[in-house]
């Protein structure tokens, strides 16, 4: 199983990014699919996941300006990134979570936002 995300870069505050996951590879009973990050000095935290019925669980602090979608066949999983502030610079990581408790991760892609 391998996830690869891309879609990072650098970014002015206040623009725009979009982030994909693909996922390859034999996953069987997925719970939810998301992103985390982990900006320099601190711990990887949540960002959203969407379920595999399609609820969705933001951070608080991207709410309104970020949002997960996938596709049909529930192996591509997308963040589109709005109004983007310095504070959401940090490495992003996708996640596929079962429903036996595996975690599949991505490698990670940085997200840079300037002031």
């Amino acid at each position: 199983v391998q996830l690869q995300a891309s879609g990072g870069g650098l970014v002015q505050a206040g623009g725009s990014l979009r982030l994909s996951c693909a996922a390859s590879g034999s996953i069987f009973s997925i719970s939810a699919m998301g992103w985390y990050r982990q900006a320099p000095g601190k711990q990887r935290t949540l960002v959203v996941a969407i379920s595999s019925s399609g609820s969705t669980n933001y951070a608080d602090s991207v709410k309104g300006r970020f949002t997960i979608s996938r596709d049909n066949a529930k192996t591509t999983v997308y963040l589109q990134m709005n109004s983007l502030k310095p504070e959401d610079t940090a490495v992003y990581y996708c996640n596929i979570r079962t429903q036996y408790g595996i975690n599949y991760w991505g490698k990670g892609t940085q997200v840079t936002v300037s002031s």
